[in-house]
């Protein structure tokens, strides 16, 4: 069986991040667009990470243009964007597909894990996973749900 410490990703800046490095940890694993009606979610995940990071907990940001080209931006504007209009300090990653051929692996993972409501497919941005300290998948969020609704779930994975 796969965990998320058996992938790798490479981060907004280019670096090859091998995603064992977030062993032990609560990760929430989310695809991002700064163009969408849920962009105002980062401010609600960078909320999330600086409550519960000391705890042993980080928020993955995927940046993604496949819904509506609402991520129309490279590597540099989107960090730039992140960092300037949300104060965002959790790992970003390089632009990825989630969805068809192209999905990176991490995603075609989660989607085997969490099917979701249209089967093995991402709905838009801004869907989430909660993957445990093992690594497991924990659950699956509707991009309608807000950061801060995920709170006693978090609470609960970190303290399990």
């Amino acid at each position: 069986m796969s965990t998320l410490h058996d992938f790798a990703a490479t981060s907004i800046d280019g670096q090859e991040v091998d995603l064992s490095a977030y062993k032990d940890q609560v990760v929430l694993v989310v695809n991002t667009a700064s163009k969408c009606g849920f962009t105002p979610q980062y401010e609600g995940l960078q909320q999330l990470q600086e409550s519960y990071a000391d705890q042993g907990f980080t928020v993955l940001g995927f940046p993604c243009d496949q819904f509506g080209h609402q991520e129309p931006g490279d590597e540099a504007e989107i960090a730039s964007f992140c960092s300037t209009s949300y104060g965002v300090t959790f790992p970003m990653f390089a632009k990825i597909e989630v969805n068809g051929d192209g999905a990176h692996p991490l995603y075609q993972w989660l989607k085997d894990e969490q099917g979701g409501l249209l089967g093995g497919k991402i709905k838009w941005n801004f869907t989430k996973f909660l993957v445990g300290r093992d690594g497991a998948v924990i659950d699956r969020y509707a991009p309608t749900t807000k950061p801060e609704k995920l709170t006693g779930d978090i609470e609960k994975a970190l303290a399990g």
